[in-house]
Formats: structure tokens, sequence, C-alpha cells
């Protein structure tokens, strides 16, 4: 299945037959037009990724029913060039970055957004000290949130950094806690959300719940304000990552995020016990009200464990201060 439009080919899910083949060989059998060769060289440059878990290892064994995100990036395209661009940097030593990423901005660039990316600015605040396995688009980026979440990311900044993070979001090591306002209020108020998430067979650029397919996904969520019955301040633990998990989960069980654009257009909430111009407000909200509060990981060089945590933004506090009625 290719996306031409944003240079991306996704394969399908991978069968029984194919399971355990080497990742090189694979996709020179499913990407047509594309020799082994031209495969291991996207593989090595960090354009091939899984559930947004970059793969930069040929001989990597593929997984049953795994869908596979190779980015073939235009011929004439240059490299991505070091940017002046602030950064809320949490923490830095010699081997990694934690920063506080902004709704707004994308990771890495991308058709259509080669600039004022997080790996624009991060090539001009670590000038040649940033990891080189993740291919010269996106250096160092081990894993990534959104362009309208906000919150933690981590980067390496090294390959010894980068194999080792890569290994803990791979096998799934990494405590990651988001804060997300949703419609309406979950039943029940906690608790587990364990279904399959993979590519909508209706719609390739959405994901879904799906039944018997997809990958295993699991989130664990509690309320944590409750406004009224009509919007909820919801905590989400992740167990997995896979791509927009919170937001497929939490509208499986009828609590769309506010703001979600894909996942919510059709959902508004009712609102009732508040005045027109809060309806409006919330409902009008420009981008999923989604936060990555908390990181935490064991340091990939000295194995010390790390724990990081990011206040709500602006816009988010402000959309909570409005659901106070």
């Amino acid at each position: 299945m290719e996306d031409t439009e944003q240079n991306i080919f996704l394969t399908e899910p991978v069968s029984a037959e194919e399971k355990g083949s080497r990742l090189d060989k694979y996709l020179a059998s499913v990407v047509p037009g594309m020799s082994r060769s031209r495969i291991q060289n996207l593989i090595e440059n960090g354009c091939v990724s899984c559930d947004d878990d970059i793969i930069s290892d040929n001989s990597f064994k593929v997984k049953l029913e795994d869908v596979y995100q190779i980015f073939i990036p235009e011929a004439e395209e240059a490299d991505p060039e070091p940017e002046n661009i602030p950064l809320n940097v949490v923490y830095e030593d010699k081997d990694l970055i934690v920063v506080n990423k902004p709704a707004g901005m994308t990771v890495h660039p991308a058709p259509g957004a080669y600039h004022g990316t997080l790996v624009n600015a991060l090539l001009y605040h670590c000038r040649d000290n940033l990891s080189g396995i993740g291919g010269v688009k996106r250096p160092g980026i081990v894993h990534r949130i959104d362009k309208d979440t906000s919150g933690l990311l981590v980067v390496a900044k090294n390959d010894a950094a980068h194999r080792g993070l890569s290994e803990q979001f791979f096998e799934h090591t990494i405590e990651r806690t988001y804060f997300a306002v949703v419609y309406g209020v979950p039943n029940p108020m906690s608790g587990q959300i364990d279904a399959n998430i993979g590519r909508s067979p209706y719609d390739r650029k959405k994901m879904a719940i799906l039944q018997g397919k997809g990958k295993h996904a699991v989130t664990h969520y509690k309320t944590l304000k409750n406004f009224g019955g009509a919007a909820s301040l919801i905590q989400c633990n992740l167990e997995t990552g896979r791509t927009h998990q919170i937001r497929v989960h939490m509208s499986s069980i009828g609590c769309n995020l506010i703001g979600d654009q894909v996942y919510s257009k059709a959902k508004k909430s009712s609102l009732r016990f508040a005045d027109d111009d809060i309806k409006n407000y919330v409902n009008g909200f420009p981008r999923q009200a989604l936060h990555a509060a908390s990181l935490g990981f064991i340091h990939p060089v000295t194995a010390e464990k790390l724990q990081f945590s990011s206040d709500l933004p602006a816009d988010i506090q402000e959309l909570l201060d409005k659901l106070v009625f």
C-alpha cells in the first residue's frame, strides 16, 4: 500500500509464511521496483519503522502481523539543516537529551514539513553530537509523539544510547504517562483497555480497533476529574506504544479526545451544564488535548533509572479552567 503524496510505503501485515524473514529480504520482496541494496540503505538510514519504533538492523526478524512503514525520500531532497529554534530541554548529558516538545512541532522532516521540526532544532542545539544511527532525516530519534501532542521526548546523542533506548522501546519497558481531556466520562471510571490496533481497512491514514488482527495494545486509564459528566481529565499509562493508541482506545469507549480532528470530528459533547461560550471554546479546541506528562527509563549507558515530568501546557490548563463551571 503506497501513499505517494507522503512518499511513504506501508506493507501489508506480515503473514505466517513470511514471519521470521530478515527485514531487508522481506521488504525487498514486497516493495515494488526497489532493490535489496536500496532497501538496506533505507533501513540503515532510519527510514523504516514499525509502530513508530525505528528499525535500523537489516537482519531484524519480521514478526507476524507487523506492518512496516518505509519513508522513501525524494532524490533531490536536501538533508535537514540546523535551525536556531528554541528547545525546552528538561535533561541533557553526553549520551541523550530529553525535551519538552510543544504542540504544533513535527518531530522529523517529512514532505510538507522540511523546516521547523524537532530534528532541525536538535541539529543546531547538539551540533555534531547527535546519533547518526537514526538516519540523516531523523538523527537520534528513537520514538515520536504526534505533531499536535505536547510533552516529553528522549533523543539519543550517540549510537550506544540509540541502541539501548531503541531496545527499551521495543521491549515496552519505557514508562510513559499521558494526560488527556475527553468528552464524557469513562464507564468504569478506571480500568484497562486491551484491544488490538492496526491500520483502518477503510482509511489507511487512520488507526482502528481490529478484532483478531493488528498489534496487541494495552492502555491503563483512570479518571482524575469529572466535569459534570460532560468531560473528564484522564490519566493514561501505556503498556504498549502503538500509533495513536490513546486516541483510538479512548474513542473505542466513547470518550473521544477534545480537539482531535481525526477521531472526534463528528463527536461533540452537549456540555449540558455549560453556556454557549464554553461549548464553543471546547468544541473549537485546535488540537487533541493530549500531553506526554512523564517519561521514565534506564539510562542506556550508565544504567541509572531516570524519571522526568512535565506540567500541563497553558492551552490544556486553560481548557480545564473553562470546564470548571
